[in-house]
């Protein structure tokens, strides 16, 4: 079941097409990854779905009801763009901003030191804003965005200015919302982000959806069928050449040789094993799948030929 759909959004600005027939199907509690080079429309699109900007044609759809003003209550949205009052004490403003959400003081407060513990921040309470680092800043945020339990969350690139150790953080907590209920758009330039936790992803490019489907399935989609092996046998690197298909490299480690080999022919990865059974014993066989990050450098050098070298 989708929670979320937009349809075949259109949108415009003066002489630039921002968004051109764009549709995109959210999943019910799942992580969904937007994605698209600088300037794609990402951004256009989550300005449409949280209402700051109208949609030229097109509709927007949040648990099958047409998008309507209320739907703001049960959307969470982290905007790249973060905007803190810096003379302000930090759990001063986390309150006030919890508090324009519905939540009553006394439960807001209580929340939020729940979460300021767990992210190791509650002793910056009765700071100012301005004292704290970037990345603190941002813990603060993501808190806000995520305390009066939305259904639909938006982080727009939520990485952003981490360490990899708070961005772990931030990552298994994204998952446990999901885990909990919510449904999540992510949208990011960090595709090692997005085989980690994104279940689907849409890819943006010049304002037109060109590729959307589950993560894993999108990977074997641009399998390449090459394969890497490790034998043990005694025979040479150049007596190992198992029919149907192409070595691109190899090389031998005492009695065990590597192999990278790519099928050229229908033959099924069993045929392989099978041939390579007869030259010694099998350590270890594994697909190489194509990571996102080739996928999508190649899909947007493909949709745009003037820039070969086109690169997130």
């Amino acid at each position: 079941m989708n929670f979320f759909e937009a349809r075949n959004i259109w949108k415009s600005y003066a002489a630039h097409q921002a968004l051109k027939d764009v549709t995109i199907s959210v999943p019910e509690q799942s992580v969904y990854g937007l994605l698209g080079p600088n300037g794609a429309g990402k951004t256009t699109l989550i300005r449409i779905i949280n209402q700051i900007t109208a949609a030229d044609r097109g509709e927007v759809l949040i648990g099958g009801k047409p998008l309507r003003p209320e739907h703001i209550h049960i959307i969470g949205y982290l905007p790249e763009e973060r905007g803190l009052y810096k003379k302000m004490k930090v759990g001063e403003q986390a309150l006030y901003l919890t508090r324009l959400k519905g939540i009553p003081r006394g439960e807001a407060e209580k929340r939020l030191k729940i979460w300021f513990k767990k992210f190791d921040i509650l002793h910056w309470w009765n700071k100012k804003v301005e004292e704290l680092s970037k990345g603190m800043q941002q813990k603060v945020q993501f808190i806000v965005t995520v305390l009066h339990k939305p259904k639909l969350l938006i982080f727009d690139e939520p990485f952003s200015g981490f360490d990899p150790i708070n961005t772990q953080l931030l990552k298994e907590e994204i998952l446990a919302l999901r885990d909990e209920g919510a449904t999540i758009i992510f949208s990011t330039h960090n595709m090692a982000s997005v085989e980690e936790i994104c279940d689907d992803i849409a890819l943006i490019h010049r304002s037109e959806k060109i590729l959307e489907g589950k993560v894993s399935e999108i990977r074997r989609r641009f399998s390449e069928q090459q394969y890497a092996i490790e034998l043990m046998t005694e025979k040479t690197v150049d007596e190992i050449r198992p029919e149907g298909c192409k070595t691109l490299s190899a090389e031998r480690d005492n009695g065990l040789v590597r192999l990278r080999v790519e099928l050229t022919t229908a033959d099924q990865p069993n045929h392989l094993l099978q041939e390579l059974m007869k030259l010694g014993e099998i350590k270890h066989f594994h697909e190489i799948m194509p990571g996102m990050n080739d996928i999508f450098i190649r899909l947007v050098n493909e949709n745009n030929p003037a820039k070969n070298n086109q690169s997130i």
